[in-house]
């Protein structure tokens, strides 16, 4: 069984940590996001395209119920999820003007793009917590993140610019405990004293089913992990000339957020099952439950302002931490990797 988890790893979707200059490569970075126009149906209703950042699976599965409760519809949309893959990259579709708007997975995405000067916002997030997780074995002395202190680590290359900076600036972890994570479960088994990576709705659960025990599961946001996830993406113009059918579009995936994490959420993983055949019930069941459970959708800021809400304190948190380990310039415009402006109830940028 391949984990969905370690497919979140291939290059399409952390490629961009390496910044997003490759995009757009041959032409300036600004000017590959100047398409603003959007085109009604037959019907009248806006045609939007939303590129997603993998197969179509439960942590995609608002929007698929927005899809397919006609909450887009209601709203005078007509939306096309375009799922990703291995082969697809989510800011090259945007810059294209092959998709309207897109996924970013984590907030190294939007900074990395302000970093190139490519006017591209995140204008939602939908997961208020990055559902990053660490894995280790079972052991009763194991109590919080800090405990890990000492262990190897098994980790994917893209992931020691991304959480492995916060891991190490805020537990005095060294790139000494590093080892190489090959999305192979084998040398985490074989190693009792192992750390691996993983994603709260997959790894966790690829362990149970073929290494037959529950291991002890470290959620990075529990302990202050400050990066969103699951985020919309807008270009900037697009955003600017067409700010109702975006305020719409992040209005109708709330409510389809709601419905699928508070409700029955069957219409959607239809939807899901019939974009990634590979996907099965027993998956989307137990990955609907661990994203309810841990309020990543619902928790923190979103039980106050909304799903789907950002805040500037956060944003900053994690410009601090990441600017301080060298990933960006200390003077880097962070607020220009998100708005708030589109959010229902929100009116700031």
């Amino acid at each position: 069984m391949t984990s969905r988890g370690n497919r979140r790893l291939a290059p399409n979707r952390r490629a961009l940590l390496a910044g997003a200059g490759a995009v757009v490569a041959g032409a300036t970075v600004a000017s590959c996001f100047n398409r603003s126009e959007v085109e009604p149906d037959a019907d009248g209703r806006i045609r939007l395209r939303f590129a997603t950042d993998w197969r179509a699976q439960a942590e995609h599965g608002g929007f698929y119920q927005a899809l397919a409760s006609g909450a887009y519809e209601k709203r005078g949309l007509n939306v096309q999820i375009i799922q990703g893959g291995p082969n697809v990259n989510v800011p090259q579709l945007l810059a294209s003007g092959s998709v309207e708007l897109g996924m970013g997975s984590n907030s190294f995405i939007p900074m990395n793009l302000v970093a190139e000067g490519a006017p591209v916002k995140a204008v939602a997030a939908f997961f208020q917590k990055d559902p990053q997780v660490l894995i280790a074995h079972p052991d009763p002395a194991l109590e919080s993140i800090a405990d890990l202190a000492g262990r190897p680590f098994l980790l994917a290359d893209a992931s020691i610019n991304a959480f492995w900076v916060w891991l190490k600036a805020r537990y005095g972890f060294t790139d000494a405990q590093v080892r190489k994570y090959t999305f192979n479960l084998a040398p985490f088994l074989a190693d009792q004293r192992a750390v691996q990576q993983g994603y709260l709705t997959s790894e966790p659960y690829t362990v149970e089913k073929e290494a037959g025990f529950e291991p002890r599961v470290f959620l990075l946001a529990d302990e202050g992990y400050p990066s969103y996830a699951t985020m919309v993406l807008a270009p900037t113009a697009f955003a600017r000339d067409n700010a109702t059918a975006l305020r719409s579009f992040i209005a109708a995936s709330a409510e389809g957020w709601r419905d699928y994490i508070q409700g029955d959420g069957k219409a959607a993983d239809e939807l899901i099952r019939r974009d990634n055949p590979d996907m099965t019930q027993d998956i989307l069941d137990q990955a609907r439950e661990k994203l309810r459970a841990n309020g990543i959708v619902d928790g923190g800021d979103a039980a106050l302002y909304g799903l789907g809400t950002m805040t500037e304190e956060r944003w900053q948190a994690f410009f601090d931490v990441t600017s301080q380990a060298g990933v960006y310039p200390p003077n880097l415009d962070w607020r220009q990797a998100f708005t708030t402006q589109y959010l229902p109830g929100r009116g700031r940028g």
